[in-house]
């Protein structure tokens, strides 16, 4: 605690009687300081117990005393020290009445009391806070330091932080969202700063911020030391931070930094492991995936799970939707394998876990953004998700999301699922201008020679595909004799020149019957 006017009341040496605002003697002393100026207010700071003779003040004046101690009080002087037996034997009442009326605290000063003791006295006080302080901080220190190598994550740091300061610590990644927090009840208070904590993110590392009032006072710390910031620590207290509490919390910030960095850098290893995990499953090499996988990737494959492709047009596009699913993972407890392949990210996550989910809401995100805003293909991220496997499948999987990705592509989606190509009809996939070249091309022939009006050949090859090349049906149904129908059938062969009893090509006529249109006439 710093000097207050009732310490140095209670100091035994000094002797000093309290004459007015007996009931202000709480307020903390900066320093203290003699002066015999008429106006020493240009002088102050503010905090200081200011020690008078009365050498130039006419102190049994009740006006004149008024206007003294009212522009002390209002420059945040926080007493008066009144030495006796120099100018006057006793304080003037002025000086009491004023005091009082003014509630500045005044306190007599005996004559054998020098006013350099007073001044040692604070000092020597101030010193003692100051050794506290640090000593304090010191010992922070040392338990958020063992808290932060404990190998707990970052809880314990919290909840040690917490108590030093007497409130409570939050820690948040570079998304806003809320990782740890000490004591639990202040998860749902932290989760409030978020918006706080996403434009602190924009300013360059390190930085701070100090949100709410004066009864829920919390400061935001950035964690980092780059361009761009790594996470944030929040601290909410009662009151504005102390010294001892200062060093505590820039011991946490230094801390989290650290533990955020060498955390980069195993993710970095970790990320070269399931590299090779991937490449050992994607050549047919389970059993040695999991050899190489082990304790970290092990438990991944030994339940089903999806693999995903993700293809951004910028860079930071792939990277927020993995920030996404790393949070959800690490607060689920699963594991996620990650790997970079160029523009592309390929993810193994479990079949129905958070970090799935947590693609699912990203890519929705995506999907619903404002009209105004440029559409998926040209910002955002795309994914193709495989349908559920196991380590003998992953090759398969890896194809899945490269044909669901391409589909996403395709119509302008964030994010399609191998069981809807699956479920699904596969014209929606053919629905794109090569495809609708290509069946132009193919009947262009057979419209020209209907629109001349030699018969109804696209007709009646629709109606002899649609019955399986059923002849006596095709027939009924356009309304002919069969002889008919065979006719224009050979005129479809010789038009083509193509067989229609080949499988590729009644399959590629069809096909081209519902993805094009006739011509319109010119």
């Amino acid at each position: 605690m710093p000097p207050t006017l009732a310490s140095l009341v209670q100091h035994s040496a000094l002797k000093l009687t309290v004459r007015a605002g007996a009931d202000r003697l709480d307020t903390p002393v900066r320093w203290a300081h003699a002066s015999e100026l008429a106006d020493p207010v240009p002088y102050m700071e503010g905090g200081e117990l200011l020690l008078v003779t009365a050498t130039n003040l006419d102190a049994a004046d009740p006006q004149a005393m008024q206007r003294y101690v009212r522009r002390l009080a209002g420059s945040g002087v926080v007493g008066v020290g009144f030495a006796i037996g120099v100018n006057y034997d006793d304080v003037p009442q002025a000086l009491v009445e004023a005091a009082e009326e003014a509630g500045l605290p005044l306190l007599e000063v005996p004559r054998r009391t020098p006013f350099l003791a007073i001044a040692k006295a604070v000092s020597s006080e101030i010193a003692a806070d100051q050794y506290r302080a640090v000593t304090a901080g010191f010992e922070a220190q040392r338990e958020l330091t063992k808290a932060a190598l404990s190998g707990d994550g970052p809880g314990e740091l919290l909840v040690r932080l917490a108590a030093h300061v007497d409130g409570w610590a939050a820690l948040y990644d570079t998304s806003g969202a809320v990782v740890a927090a000490a004591p639990d009840w202040a998860a749902r208070r932290a989760a409030r700063l978020t918006p706080d904590v996403e434009r602190l993110r924009d300013r360059p590392a390190p930085a701070s911020v100090v949100v709410g009032d004066t009864d829920d006072r919390v400061e935001l710390q950035s964690l980092g030391t780059g361009r761009r910031a790594r996470g944030a620590l929040a601290v909410g207290t009662g009151a504005a931070l102390g010294t001892a509490e200062r060093y505590a919390v820039h011991s946490a910030v230094a801390l989290l930094t650290l533990t955020t960095a060498r955390s980069r850098s195993l993710q970095g290893a970790e990320q070269r492991l399931g590299a090779a995990v991937l490449r050992m499953l994607l050549a047919g090499q389970p059993d040695h995936a999991r050899a190489v996988a082990g304790d970290l990737y092990g438990g991944l494959l030994d339940a089903p799970f999806r693999l995903l492709i993700a293809e951004a047009s910028e860079p930071a596009g792939t990277a927020q939707l993995a920030e996404a699913m790393e949070t959800a993972a690490s607060r689920s407890g699963e594991t996620v394998l990650m790997v970079p392949e160029g523009e592309r990210l390929v993810v193994l996550a479990a079949d129905g876990g958070a970090s799935v989910a947590a693609c699912t809401v990203y890519a929705e995100a995506q999907e619903e953004r404002p009209a105004h805003e440029p559409p998926v293909e040209d910002t955002g991220v795309v994914v193709g998700l495989s349908a559920p496997a196991g380590p003998i499948a992953v090759a398969g999987a890896y194809k899945q999301a490269e044909q669901a990705l391409s589909v996403a592509r395709r119509r302008g989606r964030a994010l399609v699922e191998h069981e809807e190509l699956a479920s699904g009809s596969v014209l929606p996939l053919l629905a794109d201008d090569a495809v609708r070249a290509f069946a132009d091309a193919i009947l262009r022939a057979l419209y020209e020679h209907d629109a001349k009006g030699r018969g109804d050949l696209v007709a009646s090859l629709r109606a002899w595909l649609s019955h399986h090349g059923q002849w006596d049906a095709a027939a009924a149904d356009l309304g002919v004799h069969r002889h008919t129908l065979r006719y224009r059938m050979r005129r479809v062969e010789e038009i083509l020149g193509r067989s229609l009893d080949d499988p590729d090509t009644r399959m590629e006529l069809w096909l081209a019957l519902k993805v094009t249109s006739p011509p319109t006439a010119p």
